[in-house]
């Protein structure tokens, strides 16, 4: 698998990219014991009642305090997902809120108004606003294997990591599954109840959405599926590795229209640029678009030549979350959404 790193790239490549989207570290509750098996729901509970706290991030970083944090500042969208556990958030960092000051996709189904937000946009961290919020700790994903937490500015990361712990969950170079039980791992070790009928519920209902999946694409091979996202001057086109969606939906035998190693490397594996004139260079019976709102949407891409596309044509274009918001809640519709699209697909590259 590719070492290549998110930093190589410009804001606008990695929002493009798709991003760049485990349980490659073990939950480690209190004691030597749960530490090394990654802990339990009564480890947790216990660990709940005595007080003490301890995390091991996919960084290799353990974060231990005297009692489970309760000034909990995150990423959006990590905050997002454990608000579906039930755990909620002081602050957030990231896209929250839209122009006209509606939830921004990445927040899920948070109240925004309930929250402080730090920063809405790249680069965008209010550190004054931060300390006073007098964080326990500090959470958000990983888009590369350097262990840089997304959407934290370069330039003032020192400032902003000396005022509390942080956690990185990787969202970089594996497959979807692996993610979500890192974040849930996460949220239980935060107090949230993972047996509850909720959450049992929606990782069946994950299960059953992947195993569609499968089928739809076992039995429709022919049908192609182009990972595209749309600015004003640049068409994307995603390869299907790095990506945590994308190595999922490959793994489950969804045929990925897949660009070559050598346009890819300008990115560092990420995505093709093409022109809108050679928006046509590889044929495709589905797209999947960007839905962030750093793009394009497709219902306002304007370009003859993108809607002469048979795809497009066809109607069957569909959105693509290139950040998914990782609980198993927010990720069943994903796989719901390409299965049946794969299913009804007229055959049309």
């Amino acid at each position: 698998m590719s070492n290549a790193r998110a930093t190589h790239l410009t804001r606008r490549g990695i929002l493009a990219a798709g991003g760049a989207l485990g349980l490659g570290a073990a939950l480690a509750a209190c004691g030597d014991e749960d530490s090394k098996s990654g802990g339990s729901g009564d480890a947790t509970k216990s660990a709940a009642a005595s007080g003490p706290w301890s995390f091991e991030d996919d960084r290799g970083t353990t974060v231990k305090l005297d009692k489970i944090p309760a000034n909990i500042v995150a990423f959006t969208g990590v905050a997002a997902a454990l608000y579906d556990y039930g755990i909620e958030v002081k602050g957030v960092f990231g896209p929250t809120k839209t122009k006209d000051g509606k939830a921004d996709v990445q927040a899920g189904d948070m109240d925004i108004s309930k929250v402080t937000i730090l920063g809405n946009t790249w680069g965008e961290f209010n550190i004054e606003k931060y300390a006073g919020l007098a964080p326990d700790v500090l959470l958000s994903t990983m888009f590369d294997d350097a262990g840089t937490l997304w959407y934290v500015p370069a330039e003032s990361k020192d400032k902003i990591l000396k005022l509390a712990p942080s956690v990185g969950v990787s969202v970089f170079d594996r497959q979807l599954p692996k993610p979500l039980e890192r974040m849930l791992a996460l949220a239980e070790s935060l107090g949230a109840d993972v047996k509850a009928a909720k959450t049992v519920e929606a990782k069946k209902n994950f299960e059953t959405a992947a195993e569609r999946l499968r089928k739809a694409a076992k039995s429709r091979p022919e049908i192609k599926v182009l990972i595209g996202s749309a600015s004003q001057d640049i068409f994307y086109v995603s390869g299907s590795n790095l990506s945590i969606d994308l190595e999922y939906f490959k793994a489950l035998g969804v045929n990925l229209v897949e660009p070559p190693a050598d346009t890819l490397k300008a990115s560092g594996g990420w995505f093709e640029n093409l022109s809108w004139e050679n928006v046509d260079k590889y044929p495709a019976d589905i797209i999947m678009m960007d839905d962030r709102t750093a793009t394009i949407q497709p219902a306002d891409i304007t370009k003859a030549t993108w809607k002469k596309l048979p795809a497009v044509k066809a109607d069957q274009v569909i959105p693509r979350t290139p950040e998914p918001i990782l609980s198993y809640d927010k990720c069943t519709p994903m796989l719901n959404t390409l299965a049946e699209a794969i299913e009804k697909a007229k055959k049309v590259a």
